[in-house]
This record gives C-alpha cells, structure tokens and sequence, in this order.
C-alpha cells in the first residue's frame, strides 16, 4: 500500500469520509516520488474491494475523483502521481518496478473514464509550459499513462477527445499524442482513427512524420490503406527532404503484389534525389541560410551551410536505405522496381532514382534481383561504354578510375558480346597513343587477364591487333603490352594458344630488325614470353617431379638462344637483353630448370668476355698506358684476376670502325657497354640459386681493372687530343658504372670485410668523380656512353643546365663537387656557380689555384649516365667505424686496417637518397617513405658535432685558419642534404591519411627517442614536442644560410604534424629570425653571396614573416630600423641588426616584404555595419599600421630605384591598393563618425603612398620600359577608383563638401615635374587620376584656403591640395 494514500484507500472506520481520506493524500511531502508498501496489483485489488464495499457505493466514486481532483492541484503531487511509485525498501515483498498512481487508478474500470477525463483536462494546463524539471514534459507523461491499458472502457469516446485535443494543441504535443494513438486506442477504433488522420494529413504537412509512424502502426483493411497511400502519395512533392524517409517506407509498407506496380511507378515519379548528385540542393540551402543569418559571422554562416548539407546528404540516405529494405524483404516491391525501370521508353525520361536503384537491386543477396538489375543495365550498355570511354580519356586523374571501374564491372557483369565490346573499346584506348589513357588500358586488361583468364582468352586475337601500332608505345608500354600478350598465349591454362604462333612470328621479325627500335622492342617481348613459359608451375600434369615439360623447357632455351644471338652484334641490345633478363628474375619465380641454366651460361660467358687472369705484364696497344688499378686484394695479386676494361674498350672501338667501314660481316662484339649491365644479371642469378650468397662471385668486389693511371691522364689533359679525351671520360663512366652495380651487388653482405670493400669502392667512385668533372670540362661535346637501355635515355646532354629525370624507373644519381659555399642538391645552372666562383678567385688570389681543381662540370646533368644505386646501398649509412686485422708473411705480426665512411661518401649516397625521395614520395602519395633509421640520425649528430668542435677550436667561427676548405665543404653539403632528406620525409602527403598515422608516429619516435626515452607510449602532440625541442637543438651549428633555411623548412613541417601548428609558430618565426640575423661565411671566410643565397634568404625571410606573431609589426622592424642602418653604412657593409641585409641584397627583403604585406592585409575583416566600436578601433588601428608600413616601402624608391625595385613596388602597391579598397574603404564608411581623426590620419598616410605612386607611373613612361608600364593601366584604374571611393565614403557620412579634386602635375621620382607631355597623347585615357588625377594642362586650384586644403587633404579626398603643400611634401619625402 502506499504510504501516504493507505487510510484514504483502505479506512476500517465504515464512517471515515472520503474528504478526510483526500486531505491526507495532500500532505504528501514535494519533491518526492510517491512510496507503496505492497506490490501494485495487492493494491489494485483492495481499493477496488473498498470501494466496491462502500456503503456509499456508488457515489463514493465520484467523492474518491473529487478528492483526487484537489490532490492534484498542486503541481508537485500532480507530477509525483504522474512518476513511477517506489516500493517502500523494509517491504522485502514489493516488487523493483512499480507504476504510477494514477496509471494504477486507471486499472480500475469504474474509475478509469472519470481519471482519463481529468487527466485530458490538465494536458491544456502544461501545454505551453517547456519541459520542467528535470526535463520532464507533463503532457508526454500524461500520455503515456494511457498507453497499453489492459482494456479501454469507452475507446471512442478517447479517441474522439484525443482528436478535439490535437486540434488545439501545439505542435510537440500534436506529434506526441498521434505517435502514442496506436497503443492507446483499441483494434476497433482503428479504422476511424486513420480517416481522421489522414483527413489531417491533407491539412498540415508539419505532422507527416507521425501521422504515417502512426498510420503504419494501426491495423488497417486494404481498402483503406490504399486511400491513404493515395492521399500521402498525392503530397509528396511538398514534403520536406528531412520527412522523406518516413513518407517511402510509409508507401512501400505492406504494399500487396497487386498493387505493388502501380505504387512504385507513381512513387518513381514523384520522389527526386536529383540533389543526391547535383549540387542545387546545397545552393538551395545556401540561399535559405543567408536569409536566416544575416547578422551571423561569415565563420558562422558557412558552418550552418555544411551542417545544412549534411543533413540533406543523411536524408537522402536515410530514404535509400528504406527502399533497400523494402527491395530485400519483399520481392514483389524488387520486382516492380525493375519493371518501372524497364518500361521508360526514353533514355531522357531516366531519372537519378533509376541508377541508384539498379546499384541497390544488385547489392542484395537475392540473384533474382541481381539478374534482373543487370538485365536492365544491359540495355544501357553503349552509354555505359560511352561514359567509360569519356571518362578514361579525361585530363582530370580523379576521374579515371572511375571510368576503369565501369569497364572492369561491365566485362564481370555483362554477356559475351558486353564483354568483346569492353576488350574492343580498350585496345582503342590503349592505340590511341595518349599516354595515361595507354597506362590505364593496359593496366586494366592485365587485371583482367589475372582475374578471368578463360573469358580474356576468347578475345586474345583483339589484344594481338595491338602489336600493330606499337611505334606509339614507350618501353614500360611495351613491357606491360608483351607481359599481357604472354599471360594470354603462354599461360598455365593455354586459352589463348590460337595466337602463341602469331606472338612468335612478331618476336622473331622484331628481333631480326637492324633498326635499334623495333629490335629493342622483340627483346623486351621474348624476356616476357620467357617469363611466362618458364614460370614455375608446381601441379602441371604433364610435369615430372613437378618441373616444366621438356618441350616447354625447349622452346624456352631456344627463345633465349635466339635473342642471344640476335643481339650479340649491337651491345645497346645486349644490355638490353641483360638488364630485361635481371629484372625478370628479380621480380619473377622461374622454373629452377630454366633458372639453373640461364644462370651458368651467364657465368660462363661473363668469365670468357670480361675477366682475365693477372699476368706480370700487360700486351697490346692501347691508347692509354695500361695498368692494374684499384685493387682491393694486394696479397693475392699474384694469380688473381681482373676486369679487363681498358683493352675491351680499345678493341669495341677498333670493331665499330671496321663495321663502319663494313670490312666485316656483323658478329658478336664484347664491349664495356654491356659490363655492368652483364654483371647484374650475373649477381641476381647468384642470388637466386644460393639464397642470397653471392661467395662464388665475392673475389670481384676486390678485384682490379685494367685501365691506365687516371690522375695523370686527367691531369694533362688539355695536350691530348679530341679522341683521347673522349676516351679518357668513356673510359671513367664504364669505372663508376662498374663499381655503382658492384656496391649493389654487396652491400647486403654481413661480414665486416665485405663492408670495408664496399665503403673503400664507394671512395673510388668519389674520386673518380672527381676526376670526371674535369674531364668532362676539357671535353665540350662529348656524349657519354649510354647506361639505360630501354630507349628511354636521353641521346645527349646539356652541360649549362640541370636535365631533370622523368624517367620512372632509372633515377640513378650522379654526384658532383661543389664551388666553395655552394650546395650540390640544388639546381641551378653551372654558369652561375662559375660565376660565383670567379667572383671569390678575384677576391682572393693567392686561393686561384686551389679553387680551379674544384670547378668541373655539373655531374647532376649527366645522371641518367649512370647505373641506378639500389635502395639498399642506403643500409651503408648506419655503417660506423670497421676494422681488420692482416697478417703478415709470417702468420704472427698483425697489422690493423680501418675504414669509415667519409664526407665525400656520405654526401654521395645523401643526395642519391634524396632524389630516391623527391621522386618517389612526388609521383604518388600511395608509396611508403623510406623507413627512418637511426643510425641516420647519428650520422647527424655526427655533422652537427664537427661543426660544433670547429666553433670551439676556432673560438666561435667556423672560417678558423685550421678549417680544411674541401672537408668543411663536403660536411656542409651532407649535413644539409640530410635536413632535405627528413624534410622530403616528413613533408609526404601520404602521412595524412588515416592509415599511415602509426607510420608517422613510428618516424617521429626516433627524434623523440633520442632526447626522451619512453616515446612508443607517447601521443602524436607529445612526439611533434619532442621532436621539436630535439632539432633546435641544431641551431647552433648551421655551417650556410641554405642549411639553415632547411632547419627552418623541417621545422614547420613537423609543427604541422601535430594539429596545433600555432602552438610553435613563436620558435619557429625566433629561429628564423636569429638565422637572418647572423652573419653567413664560407669556409675561406668570405661572405655568402649569389643567387643560391638569395633564393634561401628569400625562403627564409617569408617563413619568418609568416610565422610572425604581428606580421606588421615585423615588416616595420626591418623597414624602419633594418634598412635606415644599410643606408648609413659603407657600401659593402650590412644593417647592424639584421646582417643578412646588404645592398646586394636589398631587392630580396623588398620583395619579401611587400608580398607579406600584401597578404596579412588580405586577412584584415572587412568592416560591417554591426562592428561595435571596440572593434572598429581595433580594425582602424590594424590598418594604420598597415598604411603606415606601405608609406615607409614606397617612400625607399626614392634611394633604391632599381628598375626590379621599381618593379616589384607597382606590382604590390596595386594589389595592396585593391585590398584597401575591397576591406579597408567599408571600415571607414562606417567609423568614419566615430573616428573622424583616425580615419583622416589613415587617409592622409595613404595619399602620401598613392603620390609617390604617381610619379613611379609618370617615371616609367617616360623611360618607356615595358616590364613596368606593363603595370601601370592597371595601377591607374585602382588610383582613380580609390578618389572616387573616398568621395562615396564622404557623400554617405554627409561630408561630400569636404571632398574636391585638384590636377596632379606628372612628376619623377625626386618629383621634379616632367615638362615633356609627348606620350599624353596616347595616354589621355589613362592621365585622369588622383593622386592621380593627372589633367595636366590645367593649374592646380589655388583659392583655397589653407584649412580648406588641409581638411580636403586629410579628409583624403584626393584633393591634390596646393603645389606648395605637395612639392613640400615631396621634398620631405626626398631627404629620407
């Protein structure tokens, strides 16, 4: 029982009046739910008992409602009735759950239609009222005590009251009791309900979400419910996109097979999702918004836009996933669809609808219904086809795919004659000769091929037609077209064996061609076809011991024999043949028959051409003086062996005169051209057959080459003539070349001897380099002997520019020394480098001879000349320091050798990685960066460290007279190029993707790991932290102004990195600005100059400014201190504050400052109307300052009025123009009362600007240079549409009168006036500007009074007050 109703519910006292029962239910305490002391049916059953035992009976009943009517007046008891009872807790017997008073009142039937009244009597009280405490709403809560009643005494009567409430009610209470009607009213009710509702339906389409909740809850006769899908179907084309959902499940709900046609048809029709796709929804929206928000900021109005948009995008798929539903648990709604779709006549009846349903159908599992969207598609197949087709030969890359996704799934989904037409249309493609619409048809018919064989096989004959148009392919092309045809004619299930005869007959006449092209093109077609036939096959049935048929095997040996055979007399082809062989067994699994043998006669022949055994003496002549060189293993010189290069070359050149001369018939020539190309192939066969061993070919790492002696050669080698020297530098390349594909042949190797082998051939490639650079000075025109074979090589080179590699696969790297100061990973032209360096031989003379060794050609220019470097040459890097004891004669006294890899090396391999990088992470953001390591970082360290014990030997400055210039150069280099190296890193758009974050983490580790330990625990933020706080540890050392600007560059890269990238915009603007303030020499103590220079001050320069806390401000430092402290030095010295700023120098700070300038002003907020006046004066202030630092640059042409300076200044000075007119001129407007002073100030500060502006214009006509009057219309345009501005701004502050406008003499730039008028008359059009209105016949107005000038001047206007005031002006501005 409850405790507070237990003597008003059960009174022993047959006298106990129901009044006093009632008071006593009053005294409940607030803010408490009601207690019961027994389970609620007990209770149900006595008072019913009680009240059916009353001698009043049955008046006590309405006395029991009356009493209850005054409890509940007070709101508190009528919400605690409304809110579940608590069993009282010493009643172990009550139940956990227990329902409201007054929902157990309702239990009992005599009393339920007097409490249901009252209960809807009070809905009108609460109704207004928002949700109370605790986020209650009384009307919901009274509602929800009349759902699920066990029975309903007069259900029509409730129904009809619920419904007169509806009329009246608020909207939230409306959808609450239409929601609540089908668990409220009884199965009998429901029909009338409905026609009420849906008569509602027609009158307020605000309740069309719960009224068809409703409607689809209630048990409707089919009748019925077809009048009301009419009635709803009827509005759907005012429905909201927001009640979409509700409306489509509405029709398609219990929709019976008769008329399931006839609904989908209609809803087809009126339902458009066109905004699924095209943006008009978005614009719609967009539109809505702004009438909805125009007092909202600009930050706010554009974050409603998208929520906006997104919740059009949710609606609409919302509505699909109801069709999805219906489509996949009834089938006769699946098959309507279907038929809808099949029975538009027109192709521009379709509707977005269709294909989105067409996608759905055939995403369920039911194959019905996927048959039976493909058979509609399938009438839609030559428009499919058309759309792919377009969208392949788009320029836009984002866009392809799709188009190969639409043929990939129309040759799966389609019949066969579906499927020839998609081969058909991809064999245009692919003879189009358009190079990415060729790559993405070749890349889809091979995917096609791997993944349905059989079906590609009936159409191989299509495929074969390409062979015809292959002149338009490159080598890659061609490699791919060939492994296609391969997999077609040659493959393990043989489908397409109709056309192997046809493959073969097009090798075989390639192969026989004397022309280099077509011969290229049959080897790289036979290696293809070899690597399909002799691919290891494991099950094949008519194998034994599970290797290749004999006859397969055959025909495969033969294949090899015959392109032997065919190349031997050219050795570009049988390069080519070597390194297309290498890359197959790389990349391929071949059948270890045919792997055994390719690999001894590989041996074999390698041994026979290229490798002599060591005798005491040399024989033959040669060009060159011939020696033993670069021997690795003195104590076995005798009976060793060598590479005897210097003589092949020798007799390749004798053979290819005799050829020339055609003396002889064409055989087979074993030239140098083919050593490196040979020995890869060699060593991946070795690897192949031993796991990785390479002991049966480890003597030629160390063995030497027969050449002559290289230093003295290059020494003298301006007396020797145009041969010699051709043959000196061919002789260098195939050296490098040889001992590049050696260092990747065994870098991997283990044993700390290898190692020391490869370190001390890495040092032979340096030097020779070295060598080469001079040679190839001394050797203008010279062509160097190709290294890559695939025809894809460029013919020759160009020795005063930098020839970037395009080619995907060959990127292998050159290196080249450098002038002193000057860095070897960037490109420039040679000329400036040479340049730059004489201008330090005239500065000091005594060092002439020193610098000239240096100075070479640019081998970065000759990179494609030279063999590719592994990526895992790169592992020599974390190489430290290696010995190894030797013995002597006599087995007892040990002799210790060291290797360590030094700058010269490190910098080699730094700028091979570098390229690597550059290109990789470059051309696609799928590619992985490499792994960062850390014995890298050590070896940063390391730099860091030497440049550290060089400041502390030379007391603060590198340039110590200790300082080794070459070793400080190449140290200077490495460290630099490792700061590039992590910047490329770090700076991969890849690592923005979800899926690479762990990547990024990992990299960021080993910085962090190497300043605090713990760092695998640590969150993305905390590891940028570290990181950071890691590198400033370098500032110190930077050896150049370009190391430092990578410093600076890696920086704010990793500042990015961690989702707060202002948090470190204050360090880094700080380093920037203490690496410009520093005074940057070489290693000879000279100053750093030039256009590298320059280029990095630039770099560096903008990233302050950028970074800056008040760009102004920091604009104004330089400008007001920096350059005032130039103008009072000597010529050659520099600003005291800022040491990177010379006269040399100027035009970089110039430039940097007026676009920074320009682009902080460009993110000023305009000025509106509902500014307060705070915030007026804040923009007011920001502007000031902006005008005033624009004053300050214009006014330095007046010293330094170079024509870049001059040019730069009108280029900026429009755009800093328009920018004042577009977000400056609308803050005026309106703080123009507020601020008159301020905005008079601003105004009279820019007229000076705009002045000098003027005669800049008048400046440039007359000299009549055309990259400054290329300016100057424009510039003109802006000048006088700023007058006009400024009279608007006036007239609309009620000022006009304030405002008149004077002629403006055209002046120079000391602002003498220019007398000769001889360009006026071409340029009428143009001379009418304030500050610039240049009517220059006409005298300046003088009546004015001074006030009245001044207040025209100041108020801006334009005025072109009195020549005395401007001349004054001018002259003022002259002597600053």
């Amino acid at each position: 029982m409850m405790r507070k109703k237990r003597r008003t519910s059960v009174d022993k006292g047959e006298g106990a009046a129901v009044s006093t029962k009632a008071k006593k239910s009053r005294s409940t305490g607030r803010g408490t739910s009601n207690e019961i002391a027994v389970d609620q049916v007990v209770f149900h059953k006595r008072l019913q008992k009680q009240i059916q035992k009353s001698p009043r009976y049955p008046e006590i009943i309405q006395e029991f409602i009356t009493g209850l009517e005054a409890h509940i007046e007070d709101p508190e008891k009528f919400r605690n009735c409304l809110l579940p009872c608590v069993p009282q807790l010493s009643d172990a017997a009550a139940g956990s759950f227990q329902e409201s008073l007054l929902r157990m009142l309702l239990g009992i039937e005599m009393l339920q239609t007097f409490i249901i009244n009252t209960l809807l009597e009070k809905i009108p009280e609460f109704m207004l009222d928002v949700a109370g405490e605790g986020g209650l709403s009384i009307p919901h809560m009274i509602i929800n005590q009349l759902k699920w009643l066990d029975r309903v005494v007069n259900s029509k009567e409730l129904a009809a009251k619920l419904m007169e409430l509806v009329s009246v009610a608020p909207v939230e209470v409306q959808r609450d009791i239409i929601t609540s009607l089908p668990e409220i009213l009884e199965d009998s009710q429901h029909n009338d309900i409905a026609k009420e509702l849906n008569s509602l339906l027609q009158e307020n389409t605000q309740l069309t979400v719960p009224i068809l909740d409703a409607l689809s809850s209630l048990n409707l006769p089919s009748p019925l419910l077809t009048e009301v899908r009419g009635a709803v179907m009827s509005t759907l084309a005012a429905v909201q996109l927001e009640d979409l959902p509700v409306v489509v499940k509405f029709i398609l709900h219990s929709l019976s097979a008769s008329d399931a046609y006839e609904v989908v048809c209609n809803l087809r029709k009126k339902i458009d999702l066109e905004q699924c796709v095209l943006p008009t929804v978005l614009q719609a929206s967009q539109s809505c918004l702004k009438s909805k928000v125009a007092a909202m900021t600009a930050s706010t109005a554009a974050a409603a836009t998208a929520t906006a948009a997104g919740r059009h995008q949710d609606s609409v798929t919302l509505t699909l996933d109801c069709i999805k539903s219906a489509v996949r648990f009834q089938k006769t709604i699946s098959e309507a669809w279907l038929k809808a779709i099949e029975s538009v006549d027109e192709a521009q009846e379709h509707k977005v609808i269709d294909l989105l349903l067409l996608f759905i159908l055939h995403s369920t599992n039911a194959n019905q219904s996927r048959r039976g969207a493909e058979r509609v598609m399938r009438g839609y197949f030559p428009s499919i086809v058309a759309v792919a087709q377009n969208l392949l030969r788009s320029p836009d890359p984002c866009v392809v795919p799709f188009g190969g996704h639409m043929y990939r799934h129309s040759f799966t989904a389609f019949d066969s004659y579906c499927q020839q037409e998609v081969v058909g249309s991809l064999v245009t493609h692919v003879c189009s000769g358009v190079g990415g619409e060729v790559d993405m048809a070749l890349e889809l018919l091979c995917g096609l091929v791997t993944e349905q064989p059989s079906e590609m096989a009936l159409y191989a004959v299509f495929v074969k037609g390409i062979l015809d148009y292959m002149d338009n392919l490159t080598p890659q092309q061609i490699r791919r077209l060939f492994h296609l045809l391969s997999r077609l004619a040659f493959g393990q299930q043989h489908q397409g064996s109709h056309i192997q005869d046809d493959v073969h007959i097009v090798i075989r006449k390639q192969l026989s061609s004397t022309v280099p092209k077509y011969k290229r093109i049959g080897i790289i077609g036979a290696v293809m076809i070899v690597g399909s036939m002799g691919g290891f096959m494991p099950k094949v049935k008519d194998s034994q011991n599970g290797s290749l048929p004999q006859e397969t095997f055959r025909q495969v040996t033969g294949l090899l024999e015959l392109v032997k055979s065919s190349s031997e007399s050219s050795p570009e082809a049988a390069a080519l043949y070597y390194d297309e062989l290498a890359s197959l067994i790389l990349t391929s699994t071949l059948d270890p028959q045919v792997q055994d043998y390719i690999g001894k006669s590989v041996l074999d022949d390698f041994q026979d051409d290229f490798v002599v055994d060591l005798g005491p003496e040399i024989t033959g002549s040669f060009p060159f003086l011939a020696c033993v060189k670069y021997n690795l293993d003195e104590e076995e010189s005798q009976g060793g062996i060598a590479i005897n290069l210097l003589p092949l070359m020798a007799k390749d050149i004798q053979n290819k005169a005799e050829q020339q001369c055609q003396t002889k018939k064409a055989q087979k020539r074993v030239s140098p051209l083919c050593l490196s190309p040979f020995f890869r192939l060699l060593r991946l066969c070795e690897e192949k057959q031993h796991q990785g061993d390479l002991e049966e070919i480890d003597a030629l790492l160390g063995c030497p080459l027969i050449l002559t002696d290289m230093d003295g050669a290059v020494e003298k080698i301006e007396s020797l003539s145009k041969t010699e020297r051709e043959f000196l530098c061919t002789l260098l390349f195939h050296t490098i070349n040889w001992f590049r594909e050696v260092i990747n042949a065994f870098c991997r190797q283990k044993e700390t001897e290898m190692k020391i082998k490869v370190i001390t051939r890495l040092q032979n490639i340096t030097n020779l380099q070295t060598l080469l650079e001079r040679a190839l000075a001394g050797t203008p025109g010279y062509v160097p002997p190709v290294a890559n074979f695939d025809g894809e090589s460029t013919d020759a080179v160009l020795l005063s520019s930098f020839l970037p590699v395009n080619k995907p696969k060959k990127d292998g790297t050159g290196r080249k020394r450098k002038a002193p100061g000057k860095s070897s990973s960037e490109s420039s032209s040679q000329l400036d480098e040479v340049t730059e360096t004489n201008e330090t031989q005239q500065a000091q003379p005594e060092k002439e001879k020193e610098k000239e060794i240096w100075q070479g050609v640019n081998l970065v220019s000759y990179r494609q000349f030279f063999r590719e470097l592994d990526m895992e040459v790169l592992s020599v890097l974390q190489c430290g320091l290696l010995s190894r004891s030797l013995l002597n004669s006599e087995l007892h006294t040990k002799v210790r050798e060291e290797v360590l890899l030094g700058p010269a090396e490190l910098v080699f391999l730094l700028e091979d990685m570098l390229c690597k990088l550059e290109f990789s992470l470059t051309a696609s953001p799928a590619k992985r960066p490499l792994s960062l390591r850390e014995g890298w970082i050590k070896v940063w360290e390391n730099s860091h460290n030497y440049f550290q014990l060089l400041l502390s030997e030379n007391n603060g400055v590198l340039d110590g007279p200790a300082t080794d210039v070459q070793e400080y150069q190449l140290m200077s280099s490495g460290y630099q190029l490792l700061l590039q190296v992590l910047n490329t890193t770090f700076s991969w758009s890849g690592f923005s993707q979800p899926g690479q974050r762990s990547l990024l983490k990992k990299a960021l580790g080993v910085f962090a790991g190497r300043l605090k330990e713990g760092g695998a625990e640590a969150t993305l933020e905390q590891l940028v932290k570290h990181s950071f706080e890691y590198l400033l540890n370098f500032c110190s050392t930077m050896p150049s102004l370009s190391t430092a600007l990578c410093l600076s560059q890696l920086l704010s890269t990793l500042s990015e990195k961690g989702g707060n990238p202002a948090a470190y915009r204050e360090q880094t603007a700080s380093i920037a600005k203490r690496f410009l303030s520093q005074n940057w020499v070489t290693a000879s103590g000279e100053k750093e100059r030039g256009t590298k220079f320059n280029e990095a001050l630039h770099t560096l320069l903008s990233i302050y400014l950028e970074h800056a806390d008040d760009v102004l401000k920091a604009v104004e430092e330089i400008a007001a201190e920096g350059i005032p402290e130039l103008l009072n030095a000597s010529k050659d010295e520099s600003s005291a504050s800022w040491p990177t700023l010379n006269r040399q120098t100027i035009l970089v700070f110039y430039k940097v400052m007026m676009a920074e300038l320009d682009k902080a002003t460009r993110k000023i907020p305009a000025g509106k109307i509902s500014d307060n006046t705070e915030a007026q004066s804040e923009k007011l202030l920001t502007w000031n300052l902006a005008v005033r630092d624009f004053h300050i640059l214009i006014n330095l042409v007046k010293v330094f009025d170079s024509r870049p300076v001059l040019n730069v200044c009108l280029k900026y000075g429009r755009l800093f123009l328009e920018s004042f007119l577009k977000l400056g001129m609308p803050l005026l407007d309106y703080s123009f009362k507020r601020h008159k002073e301020d905005v008079q100030s601003l105004l009279k500060t820019f007229q000076l600007s705009t002045r000098q502006l003027h005669h800049m214009c008048g400046h440039s006509k007359i000299h009549q240079d055309t990259s400054l009057t290329n300016h100057v219309p424009a510039l003109k345009k802006s000048l006088e549409l700023f007058v006009y501005r400024v009279k608007a701004m006036l007239t609309l502050n009620n000022c006009q009168e304030a405002f008149w406008m004077g002629n403006l003499k055209n002046r120079n730039l000391k602002g003498e006036e220019i007398l000769s008028q001889k360009s006026e008359g071409s340029d009428d059009d143009e001379d009418e500007d304030d500050d610039e209105e240049e009517k220059q016949h006409s005298p300046l107005p003088q009546e004015q009074s001074g006030d009245e000038a001044r207040e025209s001047d100041s108020a801006q206007s334009k005025q072109i007050n009195r020549e005395e005031d401007m001349d004054q002006d001018d002259t003022t501005d002259d002597s600053e």
